[in-house]
This record gives structure tokens, C-alpha cells and sequence, in this order.
């Protein structure tokens, strides 16, 4: 018989140990006293965002010479935080929500936005399937119907959301990837014998995202042949079906296209429609890239940009970028979700519900497993503006991208260097008496520099034909035309005194 004593031990040594730790999250005491002011900030940052430079006075280092090397070992005050927020950060951003901001393809955020990142953040939903998030899921589903709509794809289309237009290409090519073999799948490009290398289309002014979308599935740069382009920058599509017929000629096995409604360079618009009949003869996924333009399609007087868009395998339109949504959210459709599916859904027992055969778990349509509730900012979006008010601002930033333009087609210094089928302006400073190529590039690469440098305004540029060129996109929420005449002022200004010197 064992000793009191003895049991006693071996009860001490199974027994778990029990060690009170204290609560540190914040109070609500706290929560709302910061909270409130957070919101007051947010609001004076909005109305009094021209106060600031669009873009900082700052070096590469500037802002992680000011940041401690280490984690603090003792948690800090709020105070603090939100104090080196406006010491350290604020000088070093760069504002896109200003509405000078006219570089690349815009993205601003809208007060309606804000308020459902907030929400969306205190919800903390983790949208893996249904049952974990039955609201997010099912909103998610009502808001791309709306966006559906919006755009005018037939219902056919059925849509997901990702976090940019590049993870939605990449889903793309992978789903055209999928049509063509179900074994890559199972044993990989590497594992098949029978598939010969394959081969993906898109124009010389495709985004990059194709590219990297390529290399991240197998296919490699080497598989990414691009098709020559007319003089404004368009897809040629008897270009595009002589590339396939060599390709299977030579052995290569072509499996998908992607075309472009709006390239960043300068929102050229390619024949989707001549594209998508070559795509059904060629038995080729058609994938259609729209993720700043597809907005416009709201407008019916902008729907001839979008024709054949309805033929496609799948389209992607960005909301964060011309729909005052916050980032990031970008709008994915297809009419072969199935194949989507196939390409992606893996389902481990500790995810299987009851419920599964009834509902759609969103990560079976990619590679995610955990997902935000992003459609949460989208429906808030929607119905604060609706769609009237959402084709009101569209139409008035596509009026002002006429504007610079008939600017700068009626002065003699300045030279329009591609069409502008929406609100994206591609020109240089050209004066008459210069036409060597390089001193052009040098005297407008300098033109932009000084530009950025007064943080009055914000522009990007490019290179067409190996020329340089500024770009002007419009396409801010707070973008108005007094924005743009002062912006128009600024440039004159400035090409004068680079032409002085």
C-alpha cells in the first residue's frame, strides 16, 4: 500500500500549475477616450489634408534612423504611440489621399471606408469557410452581385475578392492552367512528361503582375510571349494569332491570353473583342485585366471600351483604386468557378462542416486560407454613395483628364505622347527647337524630379518608345478642378525655369 505521503507527491506532479496572469489589452475606459480621439484626428486629417506635402521631404533611412532598433521589454502609453505616430510617421508618408496626388493609379480612401475597416478590425472575422464567418461569406457574395451589376457582366460571372489585381492574375493563370491538364495539379509541370512547355500571352504593355503570376506558377518568364502593340499602344490581334500558331508549330502547348481595358503605362485599351473570338477558336482562357478602368463601365457612354469583355474566362477590376474603397480589395469574376475550385480547393478534416454541401467556403477559390472581411467596405461604399453618386465622380474625373488634355495639346512646349481613353494623361515638355531624344528625356526627367520635390503635387512617369513621360491620372475622391488647374500652373512653372537654365 503506498504512503499518504508518496500520493501526495505524484498528485503534486500531475497537477497543472496554476498562475494568474493579468488582463493587458486595453480598457474600454481607455478604448474610448483614445478612440474618440483617433476619429477627431482622422476627421481634421481629411478636411485639412492639402495642409500637408503630398509628397515628404525625406531620404531613404530618414524614418527608420528615428525608430529604436529593439521592442520596447515594458508595453508603452498609448499617448506615447499615437505621439511618435505624428513625430515619425506623418513626416515620411506619402498622401494619397490628397487630391494632387497624381501619380500612378490613385487610391483614396473614403470616410465610409474608414468606418467599415474599423468595424472589420473589431470584428477580427477570419472568412476560411461559412461556418466561420456566415456574415462575411454571405456579404461577400451580395456585394460582388451589386459590383456585378455595376459593371454590367451578365450573371454568369460569379466574383470573389482578393487583396490586389496581381493575386487575381495569378489566380487566373492558374484556373487557364488547370482547364488545360487536371494532372499538373497532382504531379506538378515537372512531374509531366506529356505536357510541353507552356505558353501565356499578353501585350508589351501588360502589367508586370502577368509576369509574376507566370513565374510563381511553373510557367517562367520564358513562357510569357508578348504581343506587339499598334501606335496607341493596343494589342495587335493578328499579332496575337500568329504568336499561337508558331508556338504549337514549334511544339509549345498555348493555354491563355491576358488582354488589358486600361494598362498602367497609359490606360491603352485592347480589341477584347477580335481577342476573345481568336481566344474561342484557339480554345485559349481569356483573362481580362481591368483593375483601375473597370469602373468606367458604369457609365454607358464608356461601355465601348468594355466590348467582348462578356466573353471573357475571367475579369478583375480593383475597387481601392477608382472606387474610394481603402486598400486593399480587388474584385475577381469568372464564369468557370469550377475550375477555379478544382485548381485550388484541399480540405483537411478539422475544416469539414455539416454545412459545406450548401455553401460556398471561399477558400476553396484560392490559395488563402485565412481572409479578412473585406466585403464589409465594399457594401459600406455602395450604399453611401450608390451607384449614382459612384457615376457622378467618374464622369467628373474623366471631364477633367479632357481638360489637361486639351491643355496640353494647345501649347506649343507640350507633346501628347498617347491617347486618353479615360483620365490618364501621358505628355512631355518638348519645346520646338529641341528634338535629340536624350536631352528630351534628361530635361523632363528633371521637370518631374522638381515637380515631386515642392510637395505641391505628386506625378509618376514612364517610357514609351524609350521616351520619357510624366503621367497625370486622375482619379482621387477630393480631386477637384481647381486641383488640376493649379497642378497645370505648377508644370508651366517649372518647365520655364528648367528651359531658362
Amino acid at each position: 500500500m503506498k504512503s499518504k505521503k508518496k500520493s501526495a507527491q505524484n498528485k503534486r506532479k500531475t497537477s497543472p500549475v496554476k498562475t494568474k496572469i493579468k488582463t493587458r489589452d486595453m480598457s474600454s475606459k481607455e478604448f474610448r477616450k483614445y478612440g474618440c480621439q483617433l476619429i477627431d484626428w482622422i476627421a481634421d486629417y481629411i478636411e485639412n489634408i492639402e495642409d500637408y506635402p503630398v509628397y515628404p521631404a525625406v531620404k531613404p533611412g530618414d524614418i527608420k534612423k528615428n525608430l529604436p532598433e529593439s521592442p520596447p521589454k515594458k508595453g508603452e502609453s498609448f499617448k506615447k504611440i499615437f505621439s511618435d505616430f505624428n513625430k515619425i510617421i506623418i513626416p515620411g508618408t506619402t498622401h494619397w489621399n490628397h487630391p494632387k496626388f497624381l501619380a500612378y493609379f490613385n487610391s483614396t480612401c473614403s470616410g465610409p471606408g474608414i468606418f467599415a475597416e474599423l468595424l472589420s478590425a473589431a470584428l477580427n472575422s477570419n472568412a476560411m469557410i461559412w461556418k466561420t464567418a456566415p456574415s462575411s461569406a454571405e456579404l461577400e457574395q451580395v456585394t460582388l452581385n451589386w459590383l456585378r451589376q455595376i459593371l454590367g457582366l451578365p450573371e454568369n460571372f460569379w466574383g470573389i475578392i482578393y487583396d490586389t489585381a496581381s493575386v487575381s492574375t495569378m489566380h487566373a493563370i492558374a484556373s487557364a492552367r488547370e482547364e488545360i491538364s487536371h494532372e499538373i495539379r497532382q504531379k506538378g509541370l515537372t512531374g509531366l512528361k506529356s505536357i510541353p512547355g507552356l505558353r501565356l500571352y499578353c501585350s508589351e504593355q501588360a502589367h508586370s503582375s502577368v509576369e509574376k503570376g507566370a513565374v510563381a506558377l511553373g510557367i517562367g518568364l520564358d513562357g510569357v510571349r508578348k504581343i506587339p502593340v499598334d501606335n496607341e499602344y493596343k494589342m495587335i490581334p493578328s499579332e496575337l494569332l500568329k504568336a499561337v500558331k508558331e508556338d504549337r508549330e514549334s511544339g509549345m502547348l498555348p493555354f491563355c491570353v491576358v488582354a488589358t481595358i486600361g494598362t498602367t503605362s497609359t490606360t491603352s485599351v485592347d480589341p477584347v473583342d477580335e481577342i476573345a473570338k481568336i481566344c474561342t477558336e484557339e480554345k485559349l482562357w481569356l483573362h481580362v485585366d481591368s483593375a483601375h478602368a473597370g469602373i468606367t463601365a458604369v457609365l454607358p457612354e464608356m461601355r465601348t471600351y468594355f466590348k467582348g469583355f462578356d466573353k471573357a474566362d475571367s475579369f478583375v477590376f480593383n475597387p481601392h483604386k477608382w472606387m474610394f474603397v481603402p486598400v486593399d480589395l480587388s474584385a475577381f469574376f469568372t464564369r468557370k468557378p469550377d475550375v477555379l475550385k478544382k485548381a485550388f480547393s484541399l480540405v483537411p478534416e478539422y475544416l469539414k462542416t455539416k454545412e459545406d454541401s450548401a455553401v460556398q467556403n471561399y477558400m476553396d477559390y484560392g490559395i488563402q486560407l485565412g481572409r479578412r472581411m473585406r466585403s464589409l467596405k465594399l457594401w459600406f461604399v455602395i450604399r453611401y454613395f450608390g451607384v449614382e453618386g459612384i457615376s457622378e465622380i467618374v464622369k467628373e474625373h474623366l471631364r477633367l483628364g479632357k481638360l489637361i488634355t486639351f491643355w496640353v495639346d494647345e501649347d506649343p512646349e507640350f507633346e501628347r505622347m498617347a491617347p486618353v481613353p479615360f483620365s490618364t494623361i501621358c505628355f512631355r515638355l518638348h519645346p520646338p527647337e529641341i528634338n535629340d531624344e536624350n536631352e528630351l528625356n534628361e530635361i523632363n526627367e528633371r521637370l518631374l524630379d522638381n515637380l515631386n520635390k515642392t510637395g505641391e503635387v505628386f506625378l509618376s512617369h514612364t517610357k514609351l518608345n524609350n521616351r520619357f513621360v510624366i503621367r497625370v491620372s486622375i482619379s482621387g475622391l477630393k480631386t477637384e478642378e481647381k486641383h488640376v488647374k493649379e497642378v497645370w500652373k505648377l508644370i508651366k512653372s517649372k518647365s520655364k525655369e528648367i528651359l531658362k537654365n
